[in-house]
């Protein structure tokens, strides 16, 4: 009695070609279509100040000027990468930039309140992007932040 060879060519082959059709083919189109549709956000919304990157709108920096706002620690973000912080925690540090600048706390805060997200109608927390809120911050007040950007 004889027995046959299990014949494997058709499964390497399927395998094969899904390798290449999917990790390879795929990917490629993909990034070549966000590429030529949304260049800035395949790019990961990259910020630019005086020509410089300076960050993304998309993770967070680690700011630790006193001068400037800071991001959540990463204990209280699931992530630890989250470029946003609460409307209340933005308002929160405002005496101690108003305390290293000089910038008087009315002004900060309409600068928090004018760069509010996140709430569509009564669905969602509010919240601000704080590498938004700290290029605000330099835009305005060139000779307080001078040495921060040199």
């Amino acid at each position: 009695m004889e027995t046959s060879k299990p014949n494997y060519r058709p499964v390497v082959g399927l395998a094969v070609v899904s390798l290449i059709l999917c990790g390879l083919f795929f990917p490629l189109l993909i990034t070549g279509i966000a590429q030529a549709i949304f260049p800035y956000q395949a790019n990961g919304e990259i910020v630019q100040l005086d020509g410089r990157n300076v960050g993304s709108n998309l993770i967070a920096q680690g700011f630790n000027s006193t001068k400037l706002f800071h991001v959540r620690p990463a204990s209280d973000s699931a992530s630890g990468v989250d470029p946003d912080i609460t409307l209340a925690d933005a308002l929160n540090q405002t005496i101690r930039i108003s305390s290293a600048t000089g910038i008087p706390r009315a002004n900060l805060t309409s600068i928090i309140e004018g760069n509010v997200e996140g709430t569509f109608w009564i669905f969602g927390s509010p919240y601000v992007n704080v590498l938004k809120l700290n290029l605000i911050l330099i835009n305005e007040n060139p000779l307080i932040y001078q040495n921060l950007t040199a």
